[in-house]
């Protein structure tokens, strides 16, 4: 059960104001090691707070092991509208279930569970990003641009990608829950893991839900291409798999709405990224099968080219 944790980072982060210190300790005093939490503020269009968390396992590549690790990388354009809003957005479940994530894995640790592999969580935090025009609804813009954000939160020492994103902005999308998509490697969409379905009707206690994706959706952002949202994104940065978590709703709800975060479904999201986590360090989950991957490179060759942007090569 992660409720408690869920709970505890809204606290934190329902503020008008980020502070770095404030952040750092509270993860601080929970165990989370001074070299494990790196924090940084980025400025362009805006300012924001990048976070990155690395709960070491037990036999991680930090620790020498041969564990992989698991990236959890929480998409969002900002947690706040300030000062067009107050509180906190739709557009913040990503960064709270990201961080949420990383807090009842300090926990689980300090009382003596260790995962197997290194877990990194990253995310950034911003109370007052824009809010943009998009259809169905309006989403919230990002005071950064995408390529910095996937510098900062896309690891290289990242093995698999979780990439959790509010995705309520759409009539694509017809769940209240969250949902996950097919994987997404090196410019293909590729059949949906059937470990991680196995991972979410275990959690959920119900029928796994996908979410369909198209290859706009794993082309970067910026070449004037329409997107379902950012939370495919980070897969035009790696050449690891990378499988979106989406934080959804039956209706198209704007990112830019405030009261419009839903405890328990962010709860249900965290425990099925902790389970992936676990089985994933154990060696018990595939994002996707290598060798069908070799073949289909074989016959049709590398997509990768879907994971540039020409117009900023132009």
């Amino acid at each position: 059960m992660a409720m408690k944790q869920v709970i505890e980072i809204f606290e934190l982060l329902e503020t008008p104001k980020i502070e770095e210190n404030e952040i750092k300790n509270f993860f601080l005093g929970r165990g989370v090691e001074e070299k494990e939490i790196i924090l940084e503020k980025i400025k362009e269009e805006g300012e924001t707070l990048f976070i990155k968390i690395k709960i070491e396992g037990k036999r991680g590549k930090s620790k020498n092991g041969s564990s992989p690790t698991l990236g959890v990388i929480g998409r969002l354009g900002g947690i706040g509208a300030r000062p067009n809003k107050i509180g906190l957005v739709s557009d913040a479940d990503g960064a709270i279930t990201a961080l949420s994530v990383a807090l009842k894995l300090a926990d689980m640790r300090k009382k003596g569970d260790h995962l197997m592999g290194d877990v990194i969580v990253s995310t950034h935090l911003c109370p007052n990003s824009p809010i943009i025009p998009h259809e169905p609804v309006p989403f919230m813009g990002s005071p950064v641009s995408m390529k910095k954000m996937n510098s900062f939160e896309v690891d290289p020492e990242m093995d698999a990608i979780l990439s959790i994103d509010t995705t309520k902005g759409n009539r694509i999308i017809n769940h209240k829950g969250f949902a996950i998509s097919p994987t997404v490697k090196d410019g293909y969409i590729l059949r949906v893991s059937e470990d991680l379905l196995d991972i979410m009707q275990i959690v959920t206690g119900k029928l796994p839900v996908v979410f369909p994706i198209t290859t706009q959706d794993i082309t970067p952002y910026g070449n004037g291409i329409y997107h379902l949202n950012s939370i495919m994104q980070p897969s035009t940065s790696t050449n690891a798999p990378v499988v979106g978590v989406a934080i959804t709703t039956e209706v198209p709800v704007p990112g830019c709405a405030t009261g419009a975060s839903h405890v328990v479904d962010i709860e249900i999201a965290v425990r099925f990224c902790i389970e992936v986590a676990k089985a994933f360090g154990e060696g018990k989950c595939s994002f996707y099968n290598e060798d069908e991957f070799k073949r289909i490179l074989s016959l049709y060759g590398s997509m990768e080219h879907l994971k540039r942007n020409p117009l900023e090569s132009a």
